[in-house]
């Protein structure tokens, strides 16, 4: 059995200075394949960095809305240069709207997103998005510009909201929110078909409830999907083929 951490922010300290013993952890508990994934030029540099020196990571290179303020004029040149750097770069991502701290503009937060998913078309990689209380723009967006394939990473949205997406096309990511008391993810993860959504960490945020206070780190993604084993009463191997199968959608992670 494999199981894939869509989402991981490798490059922070709590996991970064002890990288290997983390990724030991994370093959012991059968996380075989990690996505690192950058929220701004200088962490998209480090995850790339990660990726090919780690055969089991790769990374994603993008500016997450909370940073999208901070952009420099040639913002999009970087990331090209660093999606084309590696075979180990799977997707454009974190992109994104936060409109639940909105701590860049929400102008400049969708305008960010935009050309992030112009730059994810014209070299071909899928995008991981962001979205907190950003349901509607979010959505728009998606309708008005065309992008490759995509995930919604850590979704946190009614079972509404999730058919509009999978209807897209756009696959669903499930954290450690989903074992939290009173998720409204639970409702909606219930009503879902395995094929449309897969596992991420988001480490190191969103432990899994029994681990709430400590930091996240990939081998947890095996206790989200015993977690849904058991909630969904379905075999775990069944849960780890469906929601590793198609990491991202991408061939590169899959290969």
């Amino acid at each position: 059995m494999t199981l894939i951490d869509t989402h991981a922010h490798l490059y922070y300290d709590s996991m970064y200075d002890r990288l290997d013993d983390v990724l030991d952890d994370a093959h012991r508990n059968e996380v075989n394949k990690i996505i690192c994934i950058g929220t701004d030029v200088s962490t998209s540099k480090k995850s790339v960095d990660i990726a090919n020196k780690y055969d089991s990571v790769y990374a994603a290179v993008g500016v997450h809305p909370h940073d999208s303020k901070s952009v420099e004029q040639n913002y999009l040149k970087h990331l090209e240069e660093l999606a084309l750097s590696s075979k180990k770069v799977v997707a454009v991502g974190e992109i994104g709207i936060d409109h639940y701290r909105n701590l860049s503009p929400p102008d400049v937060q969708k305008r960010v997103m935009i050309e992030q998913m112009e730059l994810a078309e014209s070299i071909s990689l899928p995008i991981i998005f962001h979205n907190r209380d950003a349901d509607d723009e979010i959505l728009d967006i998606l309708k008005q510009h065309s992008f490759k394939k995509a995930l919604s990473h850590c979704f946190s949205s009614d079972i509404n909201f999730a058919r509009q997406l999978i209807d897209l096309n756009i696959l669903l990511s499930f954290s450690g929110n989903v074992t939290f008391k009173n998720s409204i993810n639970r409702s909606a993860i219930q009503d879902l078909d395995l094929k449309d959504f897969v596992l991420e960490t988001d480490c190191p945020f969103l432990s899994p409830q029994s681990f709430r206070g400590q930091p996240n780190e990939p081998k947890r993604v095996r206790d989200i999907a015993l977690y849904l084993s058991d909630f969904l009463d379905i075999p775990l191997e069944k849960i780890a083929v469906f929601a590793d199968s198609r990491p991202l959608a991408t061939s590169r992670v899959a290969q």
